[in-house]
């Protein structure tokens, strides 16, 4: 049924559908496209409801726990004084010298945390020992607090630190030692003192009134339409220190009905897309016909939870504000759609008419026509692209046509090559039978290498070749320039015998020669001349084949000139090249003259292998020249490729 519909809507023309969807569109129901933007108005309301909720409840957990690591670092600092561990030991009275030292010293810098932090309530070490005096504010005798209800908690701690709050206040009390005050809501760090581990010599108490703990939570400034409250690990909830803070939101009430297992009927419904995001968690709740949002956060340490819980009431009226101009917003959009549909129904189609007028110019073969559209969008988009897809065809046709003109051109140019080379070939066996005939065997090997040579340099079907056969050709180089020497050149291979059928590039090789034989030595030096080639492949798949002469070697600043000259990467102009080096430098130029070669292969390994491949060189005056040159293994056959 579905796929009948859909072929008959295919088929029509472009304009049949545009007014089709412009009927459809005009004929929305308004209500529908008001409830659509009024869900999205309420989601946008709440959800920022939500977030300004997190960022409350962050804030406040934030400085929850700003102040527990302050009363961490109290206590610590209070029992890693030695001095102060010793005295709550000590197992004799502590004489009245000792006393006053230790007054001065210890209990002022246990007095002086409490003034750094003034958030602090109390610092007090409770000590079980009947040697230790009581040193009012801080020192007492732990038998003071055996009736407070924390202290069971205090003498099972052990390593542990345990929290307890206090959630009313207290009558004043009033001692022989201590002033009366009265003993305000309050949140206390319990340690337990052992000295030595295992052994129980006291109790350390930090206070801190609880409106300085949460401010925002136990503060008496309150906000009317949300409220903060936190419970403890039993789920009951904290009360603020006095009446006027009261919590007022029926959440509360709900909270203590819940926990207190009251059987009370409560109108409580969750929203089933609970929001959970890490340690936070959100939920949308109705109670007694008013929306509620609750977030909440769990503080870890103290095995607590923090919530905050906002009313929904007034974002929902501004909602619903929001609703009703929505839905005239959508009447004006619907009267100001159908007018711009309507014009720009005639405009589009102009524009695609002319582009299928174009595209069947194109298919006739008429390539030379473009098409010209009035305006941008999607429809001017698909012009230009069309415009340049048909350059494009001509372009590659021309270059179609110039490519076989070329291939033909290269063609008849290897056959005149082919034909040249042949005619040296015969001409150099000729030669070379004519001086065996003479005995002129010297003549006759250096003719036979010539020969070989030109055949490697004529024969070039590819820009790879073997290992071996660039080997080869070396060694027919070198024979051929040892006529020139009195003292010929002696090469030397260390190459492994599977190596030999690594992929080179051509004539990669015999510049790295050439170039030693042009500045390695001097013609009127008298030693053994010796050319070193070897190969050596690397663990991560890298050949690196080594081109060490014995030569006179160069000094840093020529070394340097060379460097520059082959590395450099576009082709420089003389004046940037003079100004390398001293102009009165011959032998910097004549490097340069001979880097050339050199320079060629960088570019070549370059090309062909990547940025990562090519030359290194390094020479020592004395000592020679080293030249390295990098690029990737490949096997042509008997190994990996």
């Amino acid at each position: 049924m579905l796929q009948p519909f859909l072929r008959w809507i295919n088929n029509l023309s472009l304009q049949s559908r545009l007014i089709g969807t412009y009927i459809i569109v005009i004929l929305l129901p308004t209500t529908a496209v008001s409830l659509y933007f009024y869900n999205q108005v309420n989601e946008t309301y709440i959800q920022d409801t939500r977030l300004k909720s997190i960022d409350a409840l962050q804030n406040e957990k934030q400085v929850l726990l700003t102040q527990i690591e302050t009363m961490e670092r109290a206590a610590q600092l209070a029992l890693s004084d030695q001095e102060v561990i010793q005295y709550l030991a000590s197992n004799h009275d502590t004489p009245t010298a000792e006393l006053i030292e230790f007054n001065n010293s210890s209990y002022a810098n246990l007095a002086q945390i409490g003034i750094n932090n003034p958030s602090i309530l109390h610092l007090r070490l409770y000590s079980d020992n009947d040697h230790t005096y009581e040193m009012w504010p801080i020192f007492f005798k732990e038998k003071r607090v055996w009736d407070e209800p924390w202290y069971k908690l205090a003498r099972t701690l052990g390593d542990r630190e345990g929290w307890y709050v206090q959630r009313q206040n207290l009558l004043p009390r009033s001692t022989r030692f201590m002033v009366p005050e009265l003993d305000p809501p309050k949140v206390s760090l319990l340690r337990e003192i052992q000295v030595p581990k295992g052994h129980h010599a006291g109790i350390v108490q930090i206070d801190m009134l609880l409106a300085n703990f949460a401010p925002r939570t136990f503060g008496a400034l309150q906000e009317d339409e949300s409220q903060m409250l936190l419970l403890d690990a039993g789920g009951g909830y904290i009360p603020p220190s006095s009446k006027d803070q009261q919590y007022t939101f029926p959440l509360q009430q709900w909270l203590t009905a819940n926990h207190t297992e009251q059987n009370e009927t409560r109108s409580y419904q969750a929203d089933a897309a609970a929001i959970e995001d890490q340690e936070l968690s959100s939920i949308r709740y109705t109670y007694q016909g008013t929306a509620y949002l609750a977030t909440s956060t769990s503080i870890d340490r103290l095995g607590a939870q923090l919530v905050h819980i906002v009313s929904l009431e007034k974002v929902l009226q501004d909602t619903r504000r929001a609703r009703n101009g929505i839905v005239l917003l959508n009447i004006g959009f619907i009267l100001l759609v159908s007018l711009i549909t309507y014009l720009a129904n005639t405009f589009i189609l102009k524009n695609l008419r002319l582009l299928t007028a174009a595209m069947k110019k194109v298919r006739r073969g008429e390539l030379h026509h473009g098409v010209e559209v009035d305006g941008g969008g999607e429809i001017g988009e698909l012009a230009y692209h069309f415009n340049r897809m048909t350059l494009t065809i001509n372009e590659l046709i021309a270059q179609a046509v110039s490519k076989q003109a070329l291939m033909k051109e290269a063609e008849l140019r290897t056959l005149y090559s082919q034909i040249d080379a042949h005619f040296l070939y015969n001409t150099l066996e000729n030669i070379k039978m004519l001086a065996e005939i003479e005995d002129q065997r010297q003549i006759s090997d250096a003719l036979t290498s010539l020969g070989g040579m030109m055949r490697y340099n004529f024969k070039w079907s590819g820009e790879y070749v073997k290992l071996s056969e660039e080997v080869r050709h070396i060694r027919n180089y070198i024979e051929v320039m040892n006529i020139r020497f009195e003292e010929p050149v002696r090469l030397k291979l260390n190459i492994p015998e599977p190596l030999l059928e690594l992929e080179i590039l051509k004539m990669s090789l015999q510049p790295l020669v050439e170039n030693a034989f042009k500045h390695a030595w001097n013609e009127e030096e008298d030693i053994e001349r010796c050319l070193l080639i070897e190969v050596v492949a690397t663990p991560d798949r890298v050949i690196t084949v080594i081109v060490q002469d014995n030569g006179s070697g160069m000094d840093a600043p020529q070394l340097e000139a060379l460097q520059q000259w082959i590395y450099v990467p576009d082709e420089p102009d003389h004046h940037h090249i003079s100004n390398s080096y001293p102009t009165n430098a011959p032998k910097e130029q004549q490097l340069r003259k001979g880097g050339i070669g050199l320079r060629n292969v960088q570019r070549r390994l370059a090309l062909f292998y990547g940025e990562d491949y090519g030359l290194q060189i390094t020479s020592t005056v004395g000592e020679g020249t080293r030249v390295t040159l990098r690029f990737p293994k490949v096997l042509l056959t008997g190994g990996e490729s």
